[in-house]
This record gives structure tokens, sequence and C-alpha cells, in this order.
């Protein structure tokens, strides 16, 4: 069964109520489906203005049903919102905000078990593409969630290399192939062949109009996490590029 391409984006902490509406409005108007993640004070504006095919993520959820753990939003709470998806590990939040893997492998856990699909992010640094250690970082990272989770039917994993977020820097077609390729086998072989035949594995890392068709035409590349592009009517082209 062929894997259905998926475009995200990923507004990261950007727009305003009236961008956002604007954004959406543009989105309505797409040929394929896609799935964007809103700061989460839009959420509630995206999901009323977004056609009922597009998919409205998240940018984080909590691993606990409720109580006093002030500035989270849970799962129930997402839910009821009409928000079914949820992007957990993203580097700017492992970085930054200093998420273990076993923290997002614990929220990924968490979050599909109670009903989210989950945009599960990994990625390494330059320093440790330099070295030569990107296949046992993401490795690593997988493991961490693997060691949490059986059921990966709500997962998209999306690879992110740190490097190239933001930055302008793309990972070469063959680069990012090399990585989605390792990913796929890891999986096959630590998980089960349907796991990783079955799983859709995103590029993300300044990707754009310019560089879409490209990635999209490698067999691993399933489609793309897109950050700042996605503010822009080009994202449009981007969802777009296979069709």
């Amino acid at each position: 069964m062929a894997r259905k391409f998926f475009v995200g984006g990923n507004f990261k902490m950007n727009g305003t109520i009236s961008s956002v509406k604007e954004i959406v409005e543009n989105l309505n108007k797409a040929q394929l489906d896609s799935n964007i993640a809103p700061p989460a004070l839009y959420l509630l504006l995206v999901r009323e203005h977004a056609k009922k095919e597009i998919g409205v993520a998240a940018q984080n959820v909590f691993d606990k049903p409720n109580g006093a753990f002030t500035g989270e939003i849970s799962v129930h709470q997402l839910k009821d919102s009409g928000i079914d998806w949820v992007i957990l590990g993203h580097s700017e939040r492992r970085t930054i905000l200093a998420e273990s893997d076993e923290v997002v492998a614990s929220k990924t856990k968490y979050a599909t078990q109670n009903g989210l699909s989950v945009i599960w992010c990994c990625g390494e640094s330059l320093d440790q593409r330099e070295a030569g250690k990107t296949l046992e970082v993401i490795a690593a990272q997988l493991a961490a969630l693997k060691a949490q989770i059986s059921d990966w039917s709500k997962i998209v994993i999306a690879y992110e290399p740190i490097w190239a977020i933001g930055t302008g820097k793309v990972a070469t077609t063959e680069q990012a192939q090399e990585v989605h390729a390792s990913i796929r086998a890891w999986l096959a072989k630590e998980v089960s062949q349907a796991v990783a035949d079955e799983t859709r594995i995103l590029y993300g890392g300044s990707v754009s109009e310019k560089n879409c068709k490209d990635l999209s035409k490698e067999k691993d590349i399933d489609g793309f996490l897109v950050g700042g592009a996605s503010l822009k009517p080009a994202f449009v082209d981007i969802i777009n590029c296979k069709s």
C-alpha cells in the first residue's frame, strides 16, 4: 500500500489573527491536503476556518491527563477542541527547552495512546554530522521512542537536520535520502517490516518551493515538515508539488 504524501506546516511562534486567517484562506484553495501547526492561541481559530480536510496540530502537549501543570496543554483539551495532531520532539524543544529523548518518547506514548496522531521529530546537529554520528544519533532517538511505544500507526516521523532548520542550508537530496533510508531500515530491523513500509518519513529543514520537487522524488521521502515557508503563499506550491 502506497504511503500518502504528507506536508505539515509548523508556524512556530509566528503569526497574528489576521495573518493566520490569510494563510488558512490560501491553504483552503490547495489541491492536496495539508497539516498545519499554529501557535496554541490560534488553534481554535484555525480549526474553525480551515476546511475539514486540513489537519490541525498543536506544537506541544503534556503527558499527564490534567492538573497543576502551568502553561501546559492536555491531550483531552486538544481533542475537545477538534485538534487531532501534535508535533513532538522538534529540535527547538529538544535544545532550547532541554526535552530529552525520554521526555519526548513519554509525551508521544501518552498522546498516541489517548487518540492523537504525532509528528515525531528527530535530527542531528552540525557537530554530530561532521563527526559522522548522524545515523547513531537518530538511532538513539528512535530507540528511546521504541522503548515506550508499541503502536506506530499514529506516528509520522520527521527527519530535520538541526543545521538546516531556518539557516537556508538544505541537506542534498542524497543526504536526505540516505538518512530516510536508514530510518526505514532501522524500523524494519528493530520494529517490523510492516511498520517500516507503512510509516511516513518527512524531511524538514529549509524546505522551499524551489527544492521540494527534487526532494519529493526520493523513494523514502514521504513529504515535508515546513517551517518558515509555511507562512508564505508559496507553501501551497510545496503542498501541491506531487500533484
